[in-house]
Order: C-alpha cells, then sequence, then structure tokens
C-alpha cells in the first residue's frame, strides 16, 4: 500500500461519515402511541380513572377544609378497633372438655365474673334478661401462645415444603438442562413438567389439595412444595446450562462420564447459586404459607381468615404483628446464612 492511499474501510469509518443512530424513529414513536392507547384503555378497564378522581376529590375537600378529618377518623375507627391487641384468653370452664381445676395452664387462674342471660319468660312470652355469674379460665398470654404455637407451624409448613421442592427439583433440573438430559423426550417432559408446576398458583392448588386432604397442613406443604419445585426446577436447570464450559471439557477430556463432570465440574459452581435460590424459595414458603392458610391449608393464615370472619379485630392485629416480627427475623437469618455462602 501507497503512503498517501486510505483504505476503502479507514475511508468509511472516517468523522466526516460517522453519525450518531437516532434514538427515536418512527417504528419507536408509533410502538410508544400504541402502548399509551392500550394503557389507557386498561386503566379505564381496572377503573384507574375513577381511582385518580376520588383522590383527587379527597386532596381538594382537605385542601378545602383544612384538614383531613374523614381519613382520620376512618384510620381511627381501624385502630381502635384492632388495639389494644389481643394477649389474653378467656374461656368459660363449662366449655372446657374435661376441665381439671388443679391442672391449670402456666400463668392461669380462675375468676368470676357476671354474665347476663336471656331467657323467654313462660307467662308473659316476653325476653327477661338475668344476671348469673360464671367461672372463666383466664391466661394472661393464652391467645399470645396460641399465636406462636400457629406460626411454628407455618414456619414447619415452609421448611417441609422447601425441603421436598429441592429433592424434586434436583432430578428435574438434570433432565431440564439441555447439555446434559440423556433425550430430548426427557427433556422435552422435564421442561413441560417444570412449567406446569411453576404455572399453578399456589392458592388454587391448595384449594384441590384441601378437597383430596382435609384441612391441615399437608394440603399447605403439597401446594407449597410442587410450585417451589417448578420454580426451583427452571432456575437450577439454567444455572447448569450457564455454568463454565472450560472445567466440564476437561472432565471429559480426562474421560470423565456426564454424572462425574456433573458432581465435580458444575456442581462446585452452582452450588452458591442454588443455595441463594433456596433461601429465597424458604422466605417466600413462609409468606405464602400465611395466604394459603386462608382456605384451610394450615398455620397461621387459617388462624386470621376465623378471627377476621368474627370481627375479633384485636386478635387479627395480634396475629400481623406476629407475622411481621417472625418475616423480619427470618430474613435477616436468610441475609447472614446468604453472607456466609457467598
Amino acid at each position: 500500500m501507497q503512503s498517501g492511499s486510505v483504505s476503502p474501510e479507514i475511508a468509511h469509518s472516517s468523522p466526516q461519515n460517522w453519525a450518531l443512530r437516532p434514538i427515536f424513529n418512527a417504528r419507536t414513536v408509533g410502538l410508544v402511541i400504541l402502548a399509551l392507547l392500550f394503557l389507557s384503555y386498561s386503566a379505564h378497564r381496572m377503573q384507574l380513572d375513577d381511582l385518580f378522581g376520588r383522590l383527587a376529590g379527597m386532596a381538594v375537600n382537605a385542601a378545602s377544609s383544612g384538614s383531613s378529618d374523614a381519613a382520620e377518623a376512618s384510620a381511627d375507627s381501624v385502630f381502635e378497633r384492632m388495639f389494644p391487641l389481643a394477649i389474653a384468653e378467656r374461656t368459660p370452664i363449662d366449655r372446657i372438655a374435661d376441665f381439671d381445676p388443679d391442672a391449670l395452664p402456666l400463668f392461669a387462674h380462675l375468676e368470676t365474673v357476671p354474665d347476663e342471660v336471656s331467657t323467654l319468660d313462660p307467662d308473659t312470652l316476653q325476653m327477661t334478661t338475668q344476671t348469673a355469674e360464671k367461672t372463666v379460665l383466664v391466661e394472661p398470654v393464652g391467645y399470645l401462645f396460641l399465636v406462636i404455637r400457629k406460626i411454628v407451624e407455618t414456619l414447619e409448613i415452609a421448611l417441609w415444603a422447601s425441603l421436598i421442592a429441592v429433592i424434586m427439583s434436583l432430578p428435574l433440573a438434570w433432565l431440564s438442562a439441555r447439555n446434559y438430559s440423556p433425550h430430548w423426550v426427557f427433556y422435552a417432559a422435564a421442561r413441560s413438567g417444570v412449567s406446569f408446576l411453576r404455572a399453578v398458583p399456589e392458592l388454587i392448588s391448595a384449594l384441590f389439595l384441601v378437597l383430596a386432604f382435609g384441612f391441615g397442613p399437608i394440603a399447605g406443604i403439597l401446594a407449597l412444595a410442587l410450585h417451589s419445585a417448578g420454580f426451583l426446577g427452571k432456575f437450577y436447570a439454567e444455572d447448569i446450562e450457564a455454568a463454565d464450559k472450560r472445567p466440564q471439557e476437561a472432565m471429559r477430556a480426562m474421560g470423565a462420564g456426564s454424572f462425574a463432570t456433573l458432581r465435580l465440574a458444575v456442581l462446585p459452581q452452582v452450588l452458591p447459586s442454588y443455595a441463594a435460590l433456596t433461601l429465597y424459595v424458604l422466605d417466600r414458603n413462609v409468606r405464602m404459607a400465611t395466604v394459603i392458610g386462608l382456605v384451610g391449608a394450615g398455620g397461621i393464615g387459617q388462624e386470621l381468615k376465623g378471627r377476621f370472619d368474627m370481627f375479633q379485630y384485636d386478635r387479627v392485629g395480634t396475629i400481623l404483628l406476629v407475622i411481621f416480627i417472625t418475616v423480619l427475623l427470618l430474613d435477616q437469618l436468610a441475609a447472614r446464612i446468604r453472607k456466609k455462602l457467598l
């Protein structure tokens, strides 16, 4: 090449011919307009325009009156019904089967309280109210102990569901990994199974499992385990497929089989990610165990649903506070374990 000549590539990429690619073009603008039209239509279907109108009206009323008395009154009404929180449990002894006054629970004592009883007067056929005395068993922290037992049951449901999910997801991940599945038929079947398990919400599966196994923790464990196995199976398989190929090629060059390569060259790479995913699933299952309890699948959610239906908001407040503290402590514990493993 002569010193004065310039190659075509250099001439094409010279500063005189260089230009920024436009951020917006006709296609992008059209897609944005279509997205805005869809969102406006969807907002009307979801009644978001009514929501914004009500919020604007509340803001105007608050600004004109100088205060938000209605909102404060509504909030005060909710808090008055929830507080003080229910800690004690008071149970009439005539409702306790095989009651033994000599074997009272810890910290419990008996009290005699007046009780108004309405009866029908046979002579006048009018309802009359009479005051009688009844004996009640007072447990100062009885309801708190009940809620703690229910939250422990919720933790057990989440723990067993996570353990079963891990056991199920390991073979599913092996069959769902394209580079380790024995045959494309097993690969397609495993991928379809994982997608099906992940697609069914826990609340829906819990409804059917409650019909099959009755009310209790078994339905909750199975519902959470099936959904979690689909979640873990997918991400475990993707971690196997994304593992560094060089250690695997070195193991195969030494004559190692698929299982040996998977155990010695892949598992050490994906183990930290597996630990993080498993801890996330355990944390999620604790929260979801409170939700599926609403349909009778055991745990604190079943107690929450019953107390809410009976309008016992002081007990609802106690349950919500215990759930919040439990999730917060579990999150801190999971963060510490994740920090040590990673």
